[in-house]
């Protein structure tokens, strides 16, 4: 008997040079945080996604690239929704000490959906 892994779907804005680091593991997992990023935000909707990069990544880093993965539902579950603006406005904020626990939890491949320059 096969049986599927349930998931959720989330997204993640980014500029080329996390994108760059992304691809150099081999679209399985995110690159560490840097001292100054203390959390690690994927974000719930594509739109959302999209606005931040294109309006805030193309603006700072001359491109922007919209990204799509699946995480395990039940580990996921650990993350609170959080809403950072409007009610479509929602992220989770991963402490950067989980991360590699959170790639660890990724399902397949991470996927470049969108990009912008």
């Amino acid at each position: 008997m096969i049986s599927r892994q349930a998931t959720a779907t989330l997204w993640r804005p980014t500029g080329p040079k996390e994108l760059d680091l992304v691809r150099e593991l081999n679209w399985r997992a995110w690159p560490p945080r840097l001292p100054e990023q203390p959390i690690f935000y994927p974000v719930l909707n594509e739109d959302y996604a999209i606005s931040i990069a294109r309006d805030w990544n193309v603006k700072h880093d001359g491109a922007g690239f919209v990204t799509r993965f699946e995480v395990d539902t039940d580990f996921v579950s650990r993350y609170p929704v959080q809403q950072a603006g409007g009610r479509t406005i929602l992220e989770l904020w991963v402490p950067a000490e989980e991360l590699d626990d959170f790639n660890a939890h990724i399902v397949g491949e991470i996927q470049l959906v969108h990009e912008f320059h």
